[in-house]
């Protein structure tokens, strides 16, 4: 199998800058994961065949149906009603129940600041003691010239979408009101000044 095939077939179309935290030993420890706003599970599909815990929630049922048949194909001992369709701000989960969350391309779907806030707190809510936020959003960072310094609110990107795009020092006061800390500095990626998109992640403490 050439090489190309041979990953695609192992971790699917995961995120590049998830994979990254896998590479660096994020994961070792870290054996229970959701991943809210879920997909069809392509974020979790090499945790799947890896052996980990893994749930996913998404409001679209038509996702959660497919991510359940990648399940069944990929780890047909995983409870399916770990898969579940719902919303971030009322997940289905316990208080410090998941070591890892994953949010990636989800919390720039907020309709504004105080659903943003809502979102956010529910993702912490349920990262235990040790664990680990994992988010990708739409920021304005590398764009200010084309779209301003404006955050905190849903503004329309150059490529033509409309998001709610946070900065530097939204997501600054956020690690700092949730009692959390940067695991890595916060990253963006540029594509081509028509949409910025940074990676924020969050650990907290035992």
């Amino acid at each position: 199998m050439i090489p190309s095939a041979a990953l695609r077939e192992t971790f699917a179309d995961i995120d590049i800058y998830l994979f990254d935290q896998l590479l660096r030993g994020r994961f070792d420890d870290r054996r229970r994961v959701l991943d809210a706003g879920c997909g069809d599970g392509r974020n979790l599909h090499y945790l799947l065949g890896a052996g980990f815990d893994c749930f996913g929630v998404d409001d679209d049922a038509r996702a959660i149906d497919q991510l359940r048949q990648r399940v069944a194909r990929v780890a047909p001992l995983v409870p399916l009603s770990q898969f579940v369709v719902g919303e971030i701000g009322a997940l289905p989960f316990e208080d410090g129940s998941m070591d890892v969350v994953i949010c990636s391309a989800v919390l720039h779907f907020a309709a504004d600041a105080s659903h943003f806030g809502r979102m956010l707190t529910d993702l912490w809510r349920v990262v235990a003691p040790g664990g680990m936020l994992f988010t990708r959003l739409a920021s304005n960072i590398g764009l200010e010239r084309l779209i301003g310094d404006r955050a905190g609110r849903r503004l329309r990107l150059p490529d033509g979408t409309d998001r709610f795009v946070v900065d530097e020092a939204i997501l600054v006061d956020w690690t700092a009101r949730l009692g959390a800390r940067l695991l890595d500095p916060i990253k963006t990626t540029n594509v081509q000044q028509q949409r910025c998109m940074t990676t924020w992640i969050l650990g907290r403490s035992r």
